[in-house]
């Protein structure tokens, strides 16, 4: 019977095993690593995202059918997975080693059947827990050794996806892999592919030759053993079983005596816990390069989502440029406020002769008052063109920002933002017209606060408010402010340089709405980056979590 090899030389993990309260420190270090990696998510598509996405799966996987379930029941038998391409003779070896048919052997493939976990009667309930459970078919049989769990896993080259998918994930929750072959397919690359990954997470590892004629028994052992040296698997044990000729059923028990020997004294408690620790402190190891390439997956998503950012950035330059000139040429009195400045002018109407021949403010307390009434529609007319404008503008806005994702110069992870990015009708209508009616209150501070001057024209001022009232006084600087010039001249004429002054503030203060109406959409734009995994430190998570795991292990 050949020597276990490096199955049995002692580990620094089964050290670990013997330390309940720093295992249970590990357990919870996994768990925390396995919440996170489950949590973490690519939102960008960008160069490399696919992999990455998988390789998470694969590492939820690994963690939750082997690493969690081992770490949290340390005690339960070593599962054994018996794997290998189609036609190898896995279940036939099975059902040898057991004695018994408990898993369907045949020449048929591919077999869509359940895999079959075969255990001794009373290790049930060390197994009840182990996730393993949900793919397979348990079955207890005496004949198994206490102490491990045999698993006939799918054909690893199976045509069918399913059964294929399965023999992987089995594979990743195994403590050891009893890996089958035979004399003419030992060569074949898939089996080498397989154990390559065996090698990187430090996976205890058996090989079994099946159906080797007596007359190659030499050569083919000594070429295969070879192979395993060069594949880093130097030690494993090598298991030969002759070509018995055409059969059914069960091998005879001297064919697998060998094999049954070796597992039976890998189910002693002490050499099991050394397997199942080898085989876990390789799969711990193997997590760290694992981790930090999924953490560098993620810096990659952070830093597209920073470039994406500065492209916007840079966008809204020119839309808030163009809506501060759309204010200044006088876009907002176009149509209605400028129909409803010549009704309040006309002949005979409030506004048509404000001042005097001899330059005196021409009104009382009581005109001022129909003044005020007079430009209630007025100042409707300018809020709702206000509204329009910066709707409008908002709009411009949205089209150069998505412009700016659009095309062969669009930065990576573009189309990403563009498929998440919100619908900003309403909020773009909404924040305009909130804007439209605040700049329109703005109008009376600014007129009240102008009024209140000291100075040699005070006496003006105050002769100006007691005739034109405050309310009419506005809607006039908001007139002139919004573009119509006969308002501006009116400003003047009343107020002189303070006249000009309120028309220039809130011609000032438009523009700067205007332009905020234009932040606002790439506010609505950084919405679609706005996810913990696009964030400047989104990579940190995982970083932390495996500096906890290094410490621990």
């Amino acid at each position: 019977m050949p020597a276990p090899g490096h199955l049995d030389e002692p580990s620094a993990a089964a050290q670990i095993l013997a330390r309940p309260l720093a295992q249970t420190s590990l357990l919870d270090a996994v768990r925390d690593l396995r919440r996170d990696v489950e949590a973490t998510t690519f939102p960008l598509e960008i160069a490399g995202v696919e992999e990455a996405r998988a390789s998470r799966a694969r590492l939820v996987d690994q963690l939750d059918e082997h690493l969690v379930p081992r770490l949290t029941e340390l005690s339960a038998p070593a599962v054994v997975v018996v794997a290998g391409s189609t036609g190898a003779g896995k279940s036939t070896l099975v059902n040898s080693l057991v004695g018994r048919e408990v898993s369907a052997a045949g020449v048929l493939r591919p077999t869509t059947r359940e895999p079959v976990l075969v255990h001794h009667p009373l290790d049930a309930d060390l197994l009840s827990h182990h996730p393993v459970l949900d793919e397979v078919e348990a079955v207890a049989a005496d004949t198994v050794p206490r102490g491990i769990a045999i698993l006939d896993a799918p054909d690893l080259d199976s045509v069918l996806d399913s059964n294929r998918d399965t023999a992987h994930r089995l594979l990743e929750a195994a403590d050891l892999w009893l890996f089958v072959t035979t004399a003419s397919r030992y060569g074949d690359a898939l089996p080498w592919q397989v154990l390559r990954s065996a090698v990187e997470r430090s996976t205890s590892v058996a090989m079994v030759l099946n159906r080797v004629p007596a007359a190659s028994m030499t050569t083919v052992r000594g070429d295969l053993l070879d192979r395993l040296r060069t594949h880093g698997l130097a030690g494993s044990p090598l298991f030969v079983i002759p070509d018995v000729g055409p059969h059914s059923g069960p091998l005879t028990t001297a064919v697998v005596a060998p094999v049954l020997r070796w597992l039976t004294m890998l189910a002693g408690p002490d050499r099991a816990r050394t397997v199942v620790a080898r085989t876990l402190r390789g799969a711990l190891a193997a997590l760290r390069p694992w981790v930090d390439e999924l953490a560098e997956a993620v810096q990659d998503q952070a830093d597209a989502a920073e470039r994406i950012g500065s492209v916007l950035d840079d966008a809204t330059g020119d839309p808030g440029d163009a809506a501060a000139a759309t204010i200044r040429s006088g876009a907002v009195a176009d149509g209605a406020v400028r129909a409803r400045w010549a009704e309040l002018v006309a002949k005979g109407a409030p506004f048509s002769r404000l001042v005097g021949r001899s330059g005196r403010v021409r009104g009382s307390a009581r005109t001022a008052r129909a003044r005020g009434a007079a430009v209630v529609p007025l100042v409707g007319d300018l809020t709702e063109s206000t509204t329009a404008v910066l709707t409008a503008v908002g709009q411009r806005g949205s089209d150069a920002l998505r412009g700016a994702l659009t095309g062969p110069s669009a930065p990576p992870g573009a189309a990403s933002v563009l498929a998440r990015w919100p619908d900003g009708d309403a909020s773009r209508v909404a924040a305009a017209e909130r804007a439209a009616r605040a700049w329109t209150g703005e109008g009376a501070r600014v007129v009240r606060v102008a009024l209140a001057g000291s100075g040699a024209d005070a006496r003006r001022r105050a002769q100006v408010g007691r005739a034109v009232g405050e309310e009419g006084l506005a809607a006039l600087a908001l007139a002139a402010a919004a573009g119509v010039d006969e308002a501006a001249v009116a400003m003047r004429t009343l107020l002189g340089a303070a006249g000009d002054d309120v028309v220039t503030t809130l011609r000032d203060d438009l523009e700067r709405r205007a332009r905020a109406q234009v932040d606002l959409e790439r506010t609505i734009a950084g919405r679609t980056l706005d996810d913990p995994d696009l964030a400047a430190d989104a990579s940190s998570r995982l970083r932390l979590r495996l500096a906890v795991l290094k410490g621990l292990t």
